[in-house]
């Protein structure tokens, strides 16, 4: 091996291993982060929170392609051709995300058939020993049955 092999060689390994520590300090970052926010009552910080942690996420992502996928050292031109696509796709997710959360919360409002179970009251049925009086349903259906039945031998 020659000398300068072993020193492209050697500038690899390191490279590796700065990228190495990077993602795991990262990684350590964003779990101390959502470990911490889990005892934290405020809408607002909680969101701060998230908000770090997916700007963290993606340095990693970054780092990750960069490195590992060789694409920091590739054209301009074929990077492009990943992050143009990747940002498009992101913000699919993010259209299609709001989309399903506004149809959520309409369907609610404005679906004349859609009634939350806990709203809806059931009718009450008394139960009687046997020699009850027939309930007003029976008492209608039995009515018609005498009615239908004097109107035939008229």
């Amino acid at each position: 091996m020659s000398q300068d092999t072993h020193a492209e060689h050697h500038d690899v390994i390191a490279e590796i291993k700065k990228v190495t520590i990077i993602l795991s300090v990262l990684t350590i970052v964003e779990l101390i982060l959502g470990f911490w926010m889990i005892g934290i009552t405020s809408e607002g910080l909680r969101l701060a929170i998230k908000g770090v942690i997916v700007i963290l996420m993606m340095a990693k992502a970054f780092y990750i392609v960069a490195y590992f996928m060789h694409l920091k050292h590739e054209l301009k031109n074929l990077i492009m051709t990943i992050v143009v696509p990747l940002a498009l796709f992101i913000w699919f997710i993010i259209a299609f995300l709001a989309d399903g959360n506004s149809f959520k919360n309409l369907r609610n409002n404005y679906d004349p058939y859609f009634k939350e179970q806990a709203t809806i009251k059931a009718e009450k049925k008394e139960h009687g020993a046997h020699g009850a009086t027939p309930s007003s349903h029976e008492k209608g259906a039995s009515n018609e049955g005498e009615h239908k039945t004097k109107e035939g031998h008229k």
